[in-house]
């Protein structure tokens, strides 16, 4: 018994550690969002402002113009691809896990291949295909590369192989064809894997650097990271200014993750199980 405790309260220990390093930096750079660019070039570590200002937030907004434009852009690519991912990736994963169809095995085994594929490999095939078409600095060129995801066509699949098969032949004698049980019946009862789903999609796609960074140009189509980017270039000293943009970047995904939470770790145990 008493080993069983000490375990548990080495392990709490840990935890709260791993939380306190975690935490820290974030808080770090929430406090340095509101002091003067003085206060931060004396190098204290200090949490609470000694002189607490909104200033760097309206000169972001203000003296850099293009700020809002990048915050469009990234939030139209963000909502545009979790949208296009939420269908495609599950219509995709509930036709291997449910139709049988020449060549299912194959197609699965062939989305299994392309998750071992780092997509840094895929960026300049990217970039000579939308250069063809036409579609550099466009939303397209940024968005239809993204709207699938072999990752999430294989999370959908693992949970529609779980999915009661019972409820579809119950729609199937009510008349539904394939599609309306999809739509109807299927992919409302799917929240707690959409919802995972839709938290790792919008993240990853909000937080995309290097797609953007290959195909855009016009300093008006960048995103968030990559206007951050060229932000820090142009105020290389000014961590005021940095860090208060990097609040505003980061409050979306935040905000994602705690509407999504309740179904996340539904989610990521329904789409675990047998393949």
């Amino acid at each position: 018994m008493k080993s069983t405790r000490s375990s548990i309260s080495f392990l709490y220990v840990v935890l709260i550690g791993y939380t306190l390093i975690t935490l820290l930096p974030f808080l770090w750079a929430l406090s340095a969002s509101f002091k003067p660019l003085a206060e931060i070039a004396a190098g204290g570590v200090n949490l609470i402002p000694e002189h607490f200002t909104l200033n760097n937030y309206q000169t972001i907004f203000v003296q850099e113009p293009l700020f809002a434009r990048w915050l469009i852009n990234s939030a139209i690519a963000a909502i545009s691809v979790t949208i296009l991912n939420l269908l495609f990736n599950s219509m995709a994963g509930y036709a291997l896990a449910r139709i049988r169809f020449p060549g299912n095995q194959f197609w699965f085994f062939l989305i299994l291949a392309v998750l071992m594929v780092p997509g840094q490999i895929t960026l300049l095939p990217k970039f000579l295909i939308l250069k063809s078409f036409g579609w550099l600095n466009t939303y397209q060129g940024l968005i239809v590369p993204s709207a699938v995801n072999a990752t999430f066509i294989f999370m959908m699949r693992q949970f529609f192989i779980n999915f009661p098969k019972e409820l579809e032949e119950a729609a199937a004698l009510d008349g539904l064809g394939r599609f309306g049980t999809f739509f109807k019946i299927v992919l409302p009862l799917a929240k707690p894997a959409l919802a995972a789903q839709t938290i790792f999609v919008f993240m990853g796609s909000w937080n995309e650097f290097l797609m953007p960074l290959v195909i855009f140009s016009d300093p008006e189509m960048f995103t968030l990271p990559l206007g951050l980017n060229a932000f820090k270039g142009q105020y290389i000293s000014y961590w005021n200014y940095i860090m208060a943009a990097s609040m505003i970047f980061t409050l979306p995904a935040l905000a994602i993750y705690a509407f999504f939470n309740r179904y996340f770790i539904q989610g990521v145990a329904f789409t675990g199980g047998k393949g």
